[in-house]
């Protein structure tokens, strides 16, 4: 606890907080439903991401030996997230994406100003919910890279089960298969690259995959 509740760490969970609450804005904006007015939703997602930014800032580098945030990757992390990337989004525009979008409408932008709101949601909290702060919460615990990206995998994987769960439709056995499998597999490939590359070949990856939203577009 010594370690999150440093000055230097909350200075900077703070400042990244900001930004993050910042980014969200479009996407909160074009929120039809939203459950309240978007000063208090700001207001929440700043408080929540100055949390899970403290853990990055905290214990990332501490236990990796590497800083959260690299400027200058290495060639085999930066190509295993481009090629994974470009992959895995050929993957799911081909095959997964058409049975997906009736199941999970909100979450396929219906037009390119969508898709120009939703992109900064995706890379400034999404990624920091369920790769950043929870592998390296669980790299304090476990002390353990391998076994803090294992289990960052699994968390990823059990917030997808979560989410169909309250599916008023059932997901077909065959896909929900795959997209648990998929889910994990990719889930323990991010937090991999996050150990490897850190914050910025997380979201290279991450924008590869919503890029392929765009060929909707055309």
């Amino acid at each position: 606890m010594r370690h999150l509740l440093q000055p230097r760490v909350l200075n900077q969970a703070a400042i990244a907080a900001s930004v993050s609450a910042l980014a969200c804005y479009p996407r909160l904006f074009l929120w039809l439903h939203r459950p309240g007015p978007i000063w208090y939703l700001e207001a929440t997602i700043f408080i929540c991401c100055i949390m899970l930014w403290s853990f990055v800032f905290a214990w990332h580098e501490f236990y990796t030996h590497r800083p959260a945030f690299i400027f200058k990757l290495d060639l085999m992390p930066f190509l295993v997230a481009t090629l994974t990337g470009v992959v895995t989004a050929v993957a799911f525009h081909r095959w997964l994406d058409p049975p997906l979008r009736p199941q999970f409408p909100e979450e396929y932008p219906p037009d390119l100003r969508h898709w120009l709101a939703a992109i900064p949601f995706v890379l400034a909290f999404n990624q920091l919910f369920l790769i950043f702060a929870p592998f390296d919460w669980l790299l304090r615990l476990a002390k353990n890279r391998w076994v803090a990206t294992g289990l960052t995998g699994l968390w990823v994987t059990v917030l997808l089960l979560l989410k169909i769960h309250k599916l008023s439709a059932s997901v077909d056995t065959p896909l929900l298969v795959v997209l648990v499998a998929g889910r994990a597999m990719a889930g323990f490939l991010i937090a991999w690259l996050y150990w490897r590359g850190g914050v910025l070949l997380v979201c290279w990856w991450a924008l590869l995959l919503e890029s392929r939203h765009l060929l909707d577009f055309l």
